[in-house]
């Protein structure tokens, strides 16, 4: 599997608060059968802003050490950039980065206030040649208040990403009920960790086992490797189009 979004980079941003501790999530990662992660520290303006020249000399030395090692495992550069109408900007002038150094770009959104430039956000970053990949959209209150909120930006080009331990109630049961609807429904496009420390690594395998109830194992290869291989590679996605979620299954 390919892990697009962990904030496995220590001291940088709430995640990994050590070397030592970066060390036990990549053995963590291997043993949950990851291959690959995508090295997402946050970058939220005013309050986390480690550049990316910064960012690339911690993951070269962490990948010497995870190869010195012989862990199987190797770590890549990205973002999760706090959404700002300027999220083009800080990619042009090397604060925030994509994935991968690839065209897919990961950000996330209020948890409770839905933006109302949202859609010229999706705009210039389509308009710059990337794609836009929405964060954890299960766990913001409008997406659970109307899931077909994602549909209607997955039509306009918006790709999105979940997290694994949503699935098990991680994050609450409006949470995990969310994703469920989501996954149904062809609207998640990545399976991530979203790890911040260790935890979520040890628990990825009760989270497949969950997963394999409501989506098929095909599915769910989909979700954690064909479609980040797509990143890693950095090509095109063949996405699905979206079904309406009735009314009536929101709550």
């Amino acid at each position: 599997m390919i892990d697009i979004h962990s904030h496995i980079i220590p001291k940088i941003d709430d995640g990994s608060r050590s070397f030592e501790e970066s060390y036990k999530m990549f053995e963590q990662a291997e043993k949950a059968g990851f291959t690959d992660i995508i090295a997402t520290s946050h970058y939220v303006e005013k309050h986390y802003e480690v550049d990316v020249v910064k960012r690339h000399a911690v993951i070269e030395a962490m990948n010497k050490v995870i190869q010195e090692k012989g862990l199987n495992i190797k770590i890549h550069a990205g973002s999760e950039i706090y959404v700002t109408p300027n999220i083009v900007e800080l990619i042009q002038e090397k604060k925030a980065s994509t994935l991968a150094n690839s065209k897919y770009v990961l950000f996330e959104l209020p948890m409770n206030n839905m933006i109302n430039y949202l859609d010229e956000v999706v705009f210039k970053i389509k308009g710059s040649g990337l794609i836009p990949v929405i964060a954890h959209p299960e766990r913001y209150s409008y997406v659970q208040k109307n899931p077909n909120f994602v549909g209607e930006l997955i039509r306009n080009g918006v790709l999105f990403q979940s997290n694994f331990a949503s699935i098990s109630g991680y994050y609450g049961k409006t949470a995990k009920k969310t994703l469920i609807k989501l996954l149904k429904a062809d609207m998640i496009h990545f399976l991530a960790s979203d790890s911040h420390n260790s935890e979520k690594y040890d628990k990825i395998a009760e989270n497949i086992q969950e997963l394999e109830k409501i989506i098929s194992k095909e599915k769910i290869e989909k979700l954690t490797l064909i479609n980040p291989k797509h990143i890693l590679e950095n090509t095109q996605i063949q996405i699905e189009e979206p079904k309406v979620i009735k009314r009536g299954l929101f709550h």
